[in-house]
């Protein structure tokens, strides 16, 4: 099923603007992921790769996925360098499934609060456009991103591991939040590989 969906996520914060990252964005992205390298050292042991931009931008689901579009979102000051970006990926496995496959704020403004802001302000975006569920996962360990995602309303479907970023192999913790009402149970039936007892799935 396609929506409607409204141009980018207006920004909660004076003076910041959402910009939609595409092919020549790439300069941009890799210059704030090499200055906010610590999301990198939690995920892969190591920096951000050289290529690390273009992957965000360019790079494939794996082969059968099923969704609609892949977000890739900045949030651009007026001196024009990001302080924060978003990858989302709209109806993936089944219509109203969201995933959050990256959420990066700038090192120097966390414990702002604009982290929350931001998240909110992307959360209120996608229900308005059809999503109903969203999932993600991130690094078992990450204290503070564990943190974030539970007091965002995040909970735990399953662990995967043994996955391999970078010079890293992690445990994953994967989460799901439903956004219009609805149980675990409904969303597992939506996106079986989930399920705590599939094989370690994507």
């Amino acid at each position: 099923m396609n929506y409607p969906h409204t141009d980018l996520p207006p920004s909660p914060i004076s003076g910041v603007r959402a910009i939609e990252l595409v092919a020549g964005s790439e300069p941009l992205l890799q210059a704030f992921f090499d200055a906010n390298p610590e999301y990198f050292l939690i995920i892969q042991g190591e920096p951000a790769a050289p290529t690390e931009a273009h992957e965000e931008i360019h790079g494939e689901l794996p082969t059968g996925w099923s969704f609609t579009k892949k977000w890739v979102i900045g949030y651009v000051e007026p001196n024009g360098s990001l302080i924060a970006m978003a990858n989302l990926v709209s109806d993936i496995l089944a219509p109203g499934v969201w995933n959050v496959s990256t959420f990066i704020v700038a090192t120097e403004r966390h414990g702002t609060g604009e982290a929350q802001l931001l998240y909110r302000s992307l959360e209120r975006w996608a229900m308005a456009n059809g999503a109903k569920w969203l999932r993600l996962g991130f690094v078992r360990g990450n204290a503070r991103g564990e943190r974030f995602w539970e007091s965002a309303g995040y909970v735990q479907t399953r662990l995967r591991h043994g996955v391999e970023f970078g010079a890293q192999t992690n445990t994953l913790r994967v989460m799901f939040k439903p956004l219009a009402g609805g149980t675990l149970e409904e969303y597992l039936s939506l996106v079986p590989r989930d399920r705590p007892e599939v094989p370690n799935a994507l």
